[in-house]
């Protein structure tokens, strides 16, 4: 008798373990596909120019200038709102029936996701983008109109590439136009997963009445511009190298990658070239970065 209600209270206890295993088994599936509906590999694109940004305003300006609270706001911020804006772009590539099956993006087409979580997902992403931006405006010494044109551009924008930009002034409280020349091979890599990721869905996209520069200009005009975006970088590093310092050959060490990946776009093995430019955009970042901080002098940037 007592044995039975041992084993009985043994086997409910065990039945439980097992709920509760479950559940937190379930709870980490929704949390990964959260982050996988964020689109990580992308993010890199708005993380990469906001690190060249503060690199430089830390470099030209005196300790007490540089905030760090601020930096870090700045990528908390930037980063919020790109999220948001890929989710936003999962909805309505939904809504308008352009991903399917074979789509990359399968979050809502595989019911991993439902839309009322996606949106609700975004929704809070905005909500503490603005609350960043809000911040920012307290604590910078940036013009409240810059800052506006900063968070609120980058708001319209898929990768919010103003934020390297951005930060300059933000740190500094003063825009120093020459740091867009530095955006300049970012900004070309960054327009490079953009035009990889349309050439790859332009037969979806053309579907869908969408219209794109890829499916305007053809597949083999689409691989032209595509090495435009994805060697251009690369010859201006070299340039800037011989003229004014080697660190500049220091992004260099991702042109082998940068070829290969090339090479899988002109034979017309579209699947993962989006997400393996996005990958290279993040390694030439952080040496470009580093290229930056370790260079004695920039050029065209004048010390504070």
């Amino acid at each position: 008798m007592e044995s039975s209600k041992y084993e009985t209270l043994n086997g409910k206890a065990s039945a439980e373990t097992r709920i509760q295993d479950q559940h937190k088994k379930s709870s980490f599936m929704k949390i990964s596909s959260y982050f996988t509906a964020l689109r990580p590999w992308s993010l890199s694109a708005s993380l990469m120019p906001t690190l060249l940004g503060s690199a430089i305003a830390y470099k030209y300006s005196n300790n007490a200038d540089f905030n760090y609270l601020t930096f870090i706001l700045t990528i908390f911020t930037v980063l919020c709102v790109h999220g948001a804006g890929n989710l936003v772009n999962t909805y309505y590539d939904f809504k308008k029936g352009i991903d399917d099956r074979k789509s990359d993006d399968r979050i809502l087409v595989d019911h991993i996701l439902t839309i009322d979580e996606v949106t609700t997902l975004g929704g809070l992403l905005y909500l503490m983008g603005s609350i960043g931006f809000a911040l920012l405006i307290l604590i910078s010494p940036a013009r409240l109109e810059h800052l506006a044109l900063v968070y609120f551009g980058g708001l319209s924008s898929s990768f919010l590439y103003t934020g390297g930009i951005g930060l300059k002034y933000i740190a500094l409280g003063r825009l120093e136009w020459a740091t867009i020349y530095y955006a300049i091979p970012l900004a070309l890599n960054a327009e490079a997963i953009l035009h990889s990721n349309n050439t790859r869905d332009s037969e979806d996209d053309k579907k869908a009445g969408i219209v794109t520069l890829a499916i305007l200009i053809g597949r083999t005009a689409s691989h032209v511009l595509y090495a435009f975006f994805l060697f251009t970088p690369y010859i201006m590093f070299a340039v800037i190298s011989m003229k004014y310092s080697k660190w500049f050959l220091l992004p260099l060490v991702t042109l082998p990658n940068a070829f290969k990946i090339e090479k899988q776009f002109r034979a017309n093995k579209l699947h993962l070239v989006p997400k393996k430019t996005a990958k290279l955009n993040l390694c030439l970042g952080i040496l470009y970065v580093l290229a930056c901080t370790f260079t004695k002098q920039l050029p065209y940037i004048s010390a504070t």
